[in-house]
């Protein structure tokens, strides 16, 4: 199953990555513009595998910028408990 299909995996693969991130002592801002420029490609190249991912993008595709940062930063606190790895 790709992680793209499940919104718990995914959830744990964003969580992995955010704690890889922290560990190697990127900034909160640093990873908050990664967030949204993740956000971005997704809109761009990806067709949501899930009903969670397509509320995402149908709510990125009317969202400001402002607006997209504000849901990029929300997704980072979502996820920021998740993951496989401690």
């Amino acid at each position: 199953m790709n992680v793209f299909e499940n919104w718990d995996q995914w959830k744990n693969f964003l969580g992995d990555r955010l704690n890889q991130a922290k560990q190697q002592g990127m900034p909160q801002g640093t990873i908050n513009k990664l967030a949204e420029q993740v956000g971005d490609y997704l809109a761009a190249q990806v067709d949501p595998k899930n009903e969670q991912e397509r509320v995402l993008a149908d709510l990125w595709s009317v969202a400001s910028q402002e607006e997209q940062q504000a849901i990029a930063n929300v997704m980072v606190k979502l996820v920021q408990n998740n993951g496989t790895q401690s």
